[in-house]
């Protein structure tokens, strides 16, 4: 549903700019039951060239490794046992969502249908297709995460793929496309400077930032959401939901309740990252102490209170 608004066009056509074919996809393909499985019977075989193979959503291995909680309709097979068919005949093979990418929200709690990303199961290297899987180019799988990962992500990776334009350089240490990963949903946050005051909301409509009190991980989680935005528009926390940095592994398991911060001693225990505890404590008190009324009033407001000041520019 995210990746239909790519663009102004719709994926197909965004796609079909770089000379993208799809080649079946379960919702967006007229061919249903004998005519896909026919077409998927084609790629084993190596009668149809498979250059990218996308997998969205976990790959079930339970139960007891049979992977018979999901089977793909009409086959008698498991998609476990498809997947790693098909992988083996892609020229790349691509993860897209968190759950393809590392297990998402199907493997969290108990994790009972031993759901799987397709080579990662949450932080550890393994997955559906095992960790020294390598697709017919020499990479790993590239894993486009987020749930639900932007569709701007999706685009411009399979742009660069049909152009040869993704060497092994642009992948992060978790398969993750540099151009998306080397951001921090932080960075371009409406909210930034409530942040940089540590002003901050105590309710969802409150406008100030969300991290102190409301369990926003922005400063964590990897990912240009607040740069590029989303249907042209808005993002998580411009909406006033709180980022849960759906982007990395384990999201689904937070250590406290989504929307809430978990602290120790009211100090939360996600800080942004790269900065030492004592460094946030410190910078937050001199934030708090120094921030203008019209920011610290604003911040517990759903709308601006108090315009910023009106004076003119001083010239020397």
């Amino acid at each position: 549903m995210s990746a239909l608004a790519a663009d102004d066009l719709g994926m197909v056509k965004a796609l079909g700019r770089f000379g993208i074919r799809l080649l079946w996809h379960p919702s967006l393909s007229e061919e249903s039951g004998r005519e896909a499985i026919a077409i998927l019977d084609d790629v084993v075989a190596g009668r149809i060239a498979l250059d990218c193979l996308c997998v969205e959503g976990s790959v079930l291995d339970g139960p007891d490794g049979t992977g018979r909680f999901q089977m793909l309709s009409g086959t008698g097979r498991a998609m476990k046992d498809w997947v790693a068919a098909l992988a083996v005949k892609a020229r790349h093979v691509v993860a897209i969502g968190s759950c393809a990418t590392f297990g998402g929200l199907p493997a969290g709690g108990g994790n009972p249908t031993g759901a799987r990303g397709l080579q990662y199961a949450g932080w550890d290297m393994g997955g559906a297709l095992g960790k020294d899987f390598r697709s017919g180019s020499g990479l790993p799988v590239i894993n486009i995460s987020g749930c639900a990962p932007h569709p701007g992500w999706v685009v411009e990776t399979l742009a660069a793929l049909s152009l040869g334009d993704f060497g092994p350089e642009r992948l992060d240490a978790l398969g993750r496309p540099r151009a998306i990963a080397d951001h921090l949903a932080h960075h371009g946050c409406s909210r930034n400077e409530f942040y940089e005051f540590k002003a901050s909301a105590v309710r969802p409509s409150d406008r100030g930032c969300l991290m102190e009190n409301l369990g926003c991980r922005a400063t964590q989680a990897p990912g240009d959401c607040n740069m590029r935005r989303w249907n042209g528009f808005g993002s998580c926390t411009d909406a006033g939901y709180t980022c849960i940095n759906c982007t990395s592994p384990g999201f689904e398991s937070p250590p406290g309740p989504f929307q809430e911060t978990a602290k120790v001693a009211g100090i939360p225990i996600g800080l942004p990252l790269d900065m030492p505890k004592a460094w946030f404590v410190a910078l937050a008190a001199l934030s708090k102490s120094a921030t203008p009324q019209r920011v610290r009033t604003n911040a517990h407001a759903d709308h601006v209170l108090i315009p910023p000041a009106r004076r003119p520019t001083k010239t020397p």
